[in-house]
């Protein structure tokens, strides 16, 4: 993070991170924020689409305590194992590659994920999730952001006509590590397969500003085109992801909590060695209404 960089005017203490989003926000404690510092904290996620926030002690009352004050939450997903939640809190859901007693305590294992938004398949995607980290691995596992306002910024004018008022299905077959989703049979067939439709282009509730919406590529389909139109449309719209000057990576540490807005970001994984242990706690903020 640059030291230069820092937000004055306030109490909290917010320093951008030099790439095309995020930032960290110093020296707090998120369990005992009062409102005036929440409500800093929130203008500065959404100037900044992603926070970190270092060194925190949070036990999983904690981290759902403090993601509630962003929203109610949402249950969290089944596991590929079967299973739904943590104890008797059904908003944690555990992110780790641990094998205990021969079965698996969370689920998307040590591989790469790929450019994603969260649950993004569904009719109101989550509009934020937590990610707070208690385990991780000496290398690997990090995770990177992308800032789809200006993806969306960076499209040319002929490409931009091309998508105003088209709808993309955002595929419902496979979670972002590439498992199959609980109860659902694969097609690979993007025109058959479950999924949502939303708009490519975005209208964020809260900031008004626009932004191109993908959800991820795997049987993704632009609804009224042909198969192979559709696949060459999406197959431009996502050249311009992966732009290094619009993205930011976290190395993680023990203790981080990354904060990322579901509505105008994209994030992935690093991959890691799988005989290492990453254990991460993830809730997620309802969405309120329907990307429009």
């Amino acid at each position: 993070m640059s030291d230069h960089d820092q937000r004055t005017g306030g109490h909290l203490d917010v320093r951008a991170s030099g790439g095309g989003l995020g930032a960290e926000v110093r020296d707090i404690d998120l369990r005992t924020l009062d409102d005036d510092a929440f409500a800093e904290l929130h203008a500065a996620w959404l100037e900044n689409l992603v926070l970190l926030v270092r060194s925190q002690h949070l036990a999983p009352a904690d981290l759902i305590a403090f993601s509630r004050r962003l929203g109610a939450l949402d249950h969290a997903p089944v596991q590929e194992t079967g299973r739904r939640f943590v104890g008797n809190m059904p908003e944690l859901y555990v992110v780790s590659n641990v094998v205990e007693n021969g079965a698996p305590i969370g689920s998307l294992g040590n591989g790469e994920a790929v450019w994603h938004t969260d649950m993004s398949y569904i009719e109101h995607p989550p509009k934020a999730s937590a990610l707070y980290a208690l385990e991780v691995p000496p290398t690997g596992g990090n995770t990177s952001f992308v800032n789809m306002y200006a993806v969306y910024d960076s499209l040319p004018e002929t490409l931009k006509r091309r998508i105003a008022g088209r709808r993309v299905k955002h595929d419902g077959t496979y979670n972002s590590g590439g498992y199959v989703r609980q109860g659902v049979v694969p097609s690979d067939d993007p025109r058959e397969a479950p999924g949502a439709l939303h708009p490519l282009v975005y209208t964020h509730p809260e900031t008004g500003r626009p932004a191109l919406y993908l959800g991820r590529r795997r049987n993704a389909y632009v609804e009224g085109l042909e198969l192979a139109e559709s696949e060459a449309l999406l197959d431009a719209l996502w050249g311009y992801v992966d732009q290094a000057a619009l993205t930011w990576t976290n190395v993680w540490q023990v203790g981080d909590l990354v904060l990322w807005d579901n509505r105008c970001t994209m994030h992935r994984r690093d991959p890691f060695d799988p005989d290492t242990r990453r254990v991460m706690h993830r809730t997620q903020i309802k969405g309120e209404s329907r990307p429009a």
